[in-house]
C-alpha cells in the first residue's frame, strides 16, 4: 500500500521513510505541501497520508481542506503531524477534515498503530463502497430484466407461431430461426443479469463496464 509523507524536517521524514518502508508500505514522500498536493491530484492509490502541520508552500490543514471540498471516489485517510497539543488545536486539525493525529515527538509503536488503523478504516470503507455499487448494479439490472422479460416473450412467441407454418426449405425459415435464438440469448443475458452477486468490471474502450459473466458466476 502507498503511503504518501509530508514533512519538512529532514529528520523526522527520514526516520518516517525508513520506518514505514520497513513495515511494508510504499514511500512516496515531499518536504513542501504544494508538491505534496500536487501529487494527490495526480494519483488516485495515495489514500494514506501523514502530513506535517507547518510546512512550506502549504502546510497539512490547509490540504486537508481542500481534500475535504474536493469530490474523490476512494477513501482518503489523513494523520497530521504536529507538536502542538492543546485541545483546540487538535480539534481545527480534525475539523479541518484531518482523521487523526500524532503529537511530536512520537514513538514507533504509536506511529504503527495509527497508521494500521488508517489502513484498516480504508479497506473498511473501500468494502462498503463496493457494496453499494453492487447494490447498484442489482437494482440497475433487475429494472433492465424486468423491462427486457415481457417483449422478449412476446418475440419469442410470435417467431414461434410463424415457425409452425414456414416449411424448413423457405428462404424466411433460416431467419427466423436466427431470430429464435438471438432471442434466448437475449433471455440468457437476463438471466446472468439477475444472478449477479459481486461487482466485477472489464475494461471497454477508453473506461470500464460490468463483466456479466464473472459478476453473475457462483463462487464455491
Amino acid at each position: 500500500m502507498k503511503i504518501l509523507i509530508a514533512e519538512d524536517d529532514a529528520i523526522t521524514l527520514k526516520m518516517l521513510e525508513r520506518k514505514l518502508g520497513s513495515w511494508g508500505y510504499e514511500i512516496v514522500s515531499f518536504t513542501d505541501g504544494k508538491a505534496a498536493w500536487e501529487k494527490l491530484q495526480q494519483d488516485d492509490a495515495l489514500n494514506l497520508l501523514l502530513l506535517d502541520w507547518m510546512m512550506p508552500g502549504m502546510d497539512g490543514i490547509e490540504i486537508c481542506r481542500k481534500l475535504k471540498r474536493q469530490p474523490k471516489d476512494t477513501p482518503t485517510y489523513i494523520i497530521l503531524l504536529t507538536a502542538r497539543d492543546q485541545e483546540d488545536d487538535i480539534v481545527a486539525g480534525l475539523d479541518a477534515g484531518a482523521d487523526d493525529y500524532i503529537t511530536k515527538p512520537f514513538g514507533n509503536n504509536e506511529l504503527r498503530s495509527r497508521v494500521n488503523v488508517g489502513r484498516r478504516m480504508i479497506a473498511l470503507q473501500n468494502e462498503l463502497l463496493e457494496k453499494e455499487k453492487l447494490q447498484a448494479v442489482l437494482e440497475t439490472a433487475g429494472a433492465v430484466c424486468h423491462e427486457m422479460n415481457q417483449p422478449l416473450q412476446v418475440v419469442s412467441g410470435v417467431a414461434e407461431l410463424l415457425l409452425l407454418d414456414v416449411k424448413n426449405t423457405d428462404p424466411h425459415y433460416e431467419k427466423l430461426m436466427t431470430l429464435m435464438e438471438q432471442t434466448e440469448r437475449m433471455g440468457e443475458i437476463t438471466n446472468k443479469l439477475m444472478k449477479i452477486t459481486k461487482y466485477e468490471t472489464k475494461k471497454y474502450l477508453k473506461s470500464k463496464i460490468v463483466d456479466i459473466d464473472k459478476a453473475s458466476k457462483e463462487t464455491t
